[in-house]
């Protein structure tokens, strides 16, 4: 059995004229990130491998779960080839994923991850959003024979609506 985590980069900033793969995290995306990753520790196997697209938004969110979820950054793998769009080319790279892992948390870029969790998972999700976690489950032994899986659990900011209101309203 194997289970993949995906979490979709929190909304990033466009305040500056950057290069696409350097542009930050927005005031927004901080708070979501904190948000979705104070949230999720219930859904996160006991041990896992986290992987995160070179792009600074992921990187960014990617540190801000390691934080609030105690896991040390240190040992999040940054790749480039995860700043892709294309769910082809994210299925190639969770292939390789080395098959002593059963659990892999990966931080990316979207078409690839709504186009993917659609193409592998059980639940049509019309988009998964910034700052969205996915998690799937695959009876496989293997990571190289990916097949179709079992979306189990969807966390999203627009879950959270109110809490997110509420502590506007406090600050």
């Amino acid at each position: 059995m194997k289970r993949l985590i995906l979490i979709r980069h929190s909304k990033s900033s466009w305040d500056l004229p950057l290069n696409d793969i350097d542009r930050p995290l927005s005031k927004r995306g901080i708070q979501n990130a904190h948000l979705i990753s104070s949230n999720i520790q219930a859904y996160l196997p006991k041990s896992f491998i986290v992987w995160s697209s070179s792009a600074k938004r992921a990187r960014e969110s990617a540190m801000i779960y390691s934080q609030n979820l105690t896991i040390p950054f240190e040992t999040v793998i940054i790749k480039d080839e995860l700043y892709t769009f294309d769910e082809r080319r994210l299925e190639e790279i969770i292939k390789k994923c080395e098959n002593h892992y059963d659990n892999l948390i990966l931080f990316g870029h979207n078409e690839a991850i709504t186009n993917f969790v659609n193409k592998f998972g059980n639940l049509l999700i019309d988009n998964v959003p910034t700052s969205g976690f996915v998690s799937m489950q695959f009876n496989i032994d293997d990571w190289k024979y990916l097949k179709k899986g079992e979306t189990i659990k969807t966390v999203f900011p627009s879950h959270y609506k109110n809490e997110q209101y509420t502590a506007k309203q406090i600050h």
